[in-house]
């Protein structure tokens, strides 16, 4: 794939017309990429919006399947599935990365892609830091 990854907040922020959460830079930076090939959107995010959702944590003004249809549907996305080899990539991270499935499969997913993560999640700007995985600060 190479390209970008969103975590599932940038997702969340791009499809409900939260750019303004995101520094100036990193909106204009995914827009321009979003013209050469689509952003990339795990299926854990999928889980992750649909987790929240069920929870009540977040509102989708829909039923989450009709939400997630609309979402990935959008031109500039693309779904990116899970494999095995991400499977077993997340339970495999180096330097001991935190327990989080959703974040270890992210994390495993952008590696194994080569994509950069574009994310807010510090432990996962932390980790690229330490130069385990590409991130982009959002």
């Amino acid at each position: 794939m190479s390209g970008y990854l969103l975590d599932t907040h940038i997702w969340f922020w791009l499809v409900r017309g939260q750019e303004g959460r995101l520094a100036a830079r990193t909106a204009d930076k995914l827009e321009k990429a979003a013209l050469a090939a689509p952003l990339g959107v795990s299926v854990i995010s999928v889980w992750e919006i649909a987790l929240l959702a069920s929870k009540g944590r977040i509102g989708l003004g829909m039923p989450v399947h009709e939400w997630v249809e609309s979402a990935l549907n959008r031109p500039g996305f693309v779904p990116i599935g899970l494999e095995s080899a991400i499977a077993i990539e997340s339970c495999n991270l180096p330097a001991g990365f935190h327990a989080d499935p959703a974040d270890r499969f992210l994390v495993a997913t952008a590696r194994l892609k080569n994509a950069v993560i574009v994310t807010r999640d510090k432990r996962i700007l932390k980790y690229g830091k330490q130069g385990h995985v590409k991130v982009m600060a959002a």
